[in-house]
C-alpha cells in the first residue's frame, strides 16, 4: 500500500516534489531548535490548490496523517511530524504565487507559501503597507504565519494576523476545498469559518491561500529608545504616547538592562547608546501616512516624561541607520541569550496595565526556584506580550539547565493563568505546550475546541499530536 500511494503521489505532483530520500527529508522533520523530530512516509511538495486537494483526499482514503509545514521557523514543534511513519509532511513552499494586489480595495491576496518580507515589499510596491512584521520575515511563510496567528512588531497598531486577513482559502481534511478569498469587510452571513482556521496550526485544515489587509504606507517615522527607572513607566509613557500621537504608534517594546548587555556582549555593531546604565529600557516608534510633526509632539512627550520622573534619558533617531541601530539592540536579545548559554522561554500575555505585576511575580518566584537564575524578560508591552525568557545560571551546566524546563514552565505559567493571561500569545502551541494547554485552560473551552476538531476531521489525520492531541 505505501508504495503504491508513493508512485501516486509522484505522479500526482511531478518529479522532484515527492521526496523520500532521508537527506532530502531530512530538514522537513526537525524543529528549528532540535527540540523535536519526527518521522514521515514522505514529504510532498504540491504546486497549486488542486494538488492539495488531491493528496490530502489520497491520504485519508488510506488513514494516513497530513502535517502542514509552511517555513518550518516555529517554536513550539507545531509543523514537525510525530514519531511515526504513517504521516506525510505537506509543504507549501511552492504555493508562491500573488494572485491579485488590489490598491483601491486595500487587499492583497497571496498563496500560503509565500515568504512574509516578499508581501510586505509587493505592497510597498503600490504605496501601501503590509504590517506584520517579526524576525523570521525573511523566511516563514504566510500560511504559518496565519495558522499559528502570528503577532511580531507591530501588534499594538495594526493587530495579529487574524487581524489582517479578509478571506481564506483552506483544504479540509476530506480533501474538499473551501473558497473563502472573499475581499469584504463586512458580510454577516452565518458563522464566520475563516476564524477556525486562523491559529488551529494545521490541525482542521490546511490554508493554502489568503486576502490580506493594507494599509496607507508610513510617509513620516520617528524612533526613541527611553531610558527609565521601573517597567511601570513603560505602560505610563505609552500612554501618554498613544494619546499625545493620536493613537499613532506602531511599536512598543520593552528590554531589561541584561537584555541589553547581552545583546552588547555578543552581537556585532551593538552599542549603547548611553553613558549611564538604566534598569529597563523603552524602545518606542511612531508613524503616520501624513506628513505631520511626529517629532515635534514626540519630543514633547518625552520632556514631559522626563520631568514627572518616567524617564531618565532618551535618544531618538536622526537617520535610518540610527533607528536601525536601536532596533538592533532589541531585535539581537533572542541571538545574544543563544550564545551566552542555555536559555528556556515562555511566550505569555497580559493585560498590558499588569505587565509590571508580572514580571515582579514572575522574577521573585523563578529565583526563588533556581539561584543563579537569569531572567530576561523583553517584549511587545504594548500589547501586554512579553517573552519571558530564563537563562542560565553563570558556569552552570546548560544541559541540566534545561532538564528543568517543565518546572520552569509551570511556575511561569501558573502565575499567568492566575493574573488571567495567556501560556502562548503568538508562537502557537504546537507539541510544546500541549499538556501545559490541557492545565491551564477551561474545561468549557477545550471541550468547545475538541468537539470542532472532531467536527472537522472526524479521523484525527489533520496534524495529530498538535494544540489538543
Amino acid at each position: 500500500m505505501t508504495g503504491d500511494i508513493g508512485a501516486r503521489l509522484e505522479t500526482l505532483l511531478g518529479p522532484g516534489h515527492w521526496l523520500t530520500n532521508p537527506g532530502d527529508m531530512a530538514p522537513y522533520l526537525v524543529e528549528r531548535r532540535g527540540l523535536f523530530h519526527g518521522a514521515a512516509l514522505g514529504v510532498a511538495r504540491p504546486g497549486n490548490t488542486d494538488e492539495v486537494a488531491a493528496l490530502v483526499r489520497l491520504c485519508a482514503e488510506n488513514g494516513l496523517s497530513v502535517v502542514p509545514q509552511g517555513g518550518n521557523t516555529g517554536l513550539v514543534g507545531g509543523a514537525v511530524p510525530l514519531d511515526s511513519a504513517r504521516a506525510v509532511v505537506v509543504s507549501t513552499e511552492r504555493l508562491t504565487r500573488i494572485r491579485a494586489v488590489d490598491p483601491a480595495n486595500f487587499t492583497l491576496t497571496a498563496e500560503a507559501g509565500c515568504i512574509l518580507a516578499s508581501l510586505q515589499e509587493a505592497a510597498a510596491k503600490v504605496d501601501r503597507l503590509f504590517p506584520l512584521s517579526l524576525a523570521a520575515e525573511g523566511s516563514c511563510r504566510i500560511g504559518g504565519n496565519l495558522s499559528t496567528n502570528a503577532g511580531g512588531l507591530n501588534v499594538l497598531r495594526y493587530g495579529t494576523a487574524r487581524d489582517l486577513t479578509l478571506g481564506l482559502e483552506v483544504v479540509l481534511a476530506d480533501g474538499r476545498v473551501w473558497d473563502g478569498l472573499t475581499g469584504l469587510r463586512k458580510d454577516n452571513t452565518g458563522y464566520d469559518l475563516r476564524d477556525l482556521f486562523i491559529g488551529a496550526e494545521g490541525t482542521l485544515g490546511i490554508i493554502t491561500a489568503a486576502v490580506l489587509k493594507l494599509f496607507p504606507a508610513p510617509k513620516s517615522m520617528e524612533t526613541a529608545l527611553i531610558a527609565l527607572p521601573d517597567v511601570a513607566s513603560a505602560v505610563d509613557i505609552l500612554a501618554r504616547a498613544r494619546q499625545a500621537s493620536g493613537d499613532c504608534v506602531t511599536a512598543c517594546e520593552l528590554m531589561g538592562r541584561i537584555g541589553l548587555e547581552l545583546a552588547i556582549a555578543h552581537m556585532p555593531r551593538c552599542r549603547d547608546p548611553f553613558t549611564a546604565p538604566h534598569p529597563w529600557y523603552l524602545l518606542l516608534e511612531v508613524s503616520s501616512p501624513g506628513a505631520g510633526d511626529l517629532r515635534g509632539g514626540v519630543e514633547a512627550m518625552l520632556a514631559e516624561a522626563m520631568e514627572a520622573g518616567l524617564a531618565a534619558d532618551a535618544v531618538l533617531a536622526g537617520s535610518s541607520e540610527q533607528r536601525q541601530a536601536l532596533w538592533r539592540l532589541r531585535e539581537s536579545i533572542p541571538e545574544a541569550q543563544t550564545r551566552e548559554g542555555a536559555s528556556i522561554k515562555h511566550d505569555v500575555a497580559v493585560a498590558t496595565g499588569r505587565v509590571p505585576e508580572l514580571i515582579d511575580r514572575v522574577t521573585a518566584a523563578v529565583k526563588a526556584a533556581a539561584p543563579g537564575i537569569r531572567p530576561v524578560p523583553f517584549g511587545h508591552i504594548g500589547d501586554g506580550n512579553i517573552h519571558f525568557n530564563l537563562t542560565q545560571p553563570k558556569d552552570a551546566d546548560g544541559a541540566a539547565f534545561l532538564e528543568r524546563w517543565e518546572a520552569m514552565n509551570r511556575i511561569v505559567h501558573d502565575i499567568v493563568a492566575d493574573m488571567g493571561g495567556s501560556i502562548s500569545a503568538e508562537h502557537g502551541i504546537g507539541r510544546l505546550k500541549r499538556d501545559e494547554l490541557a492545565r491551564t485552560k477551561s474545561p468549557v473551552a477545550l471541550d468547545l475546541m475538541r468537539r470542532i476538531k472532531i467536527a472537522l476531521d472526524p479521523a484525527g489525520t489533520m496534524n495529530p499530536g498538535k494544540v489538543i492531541g
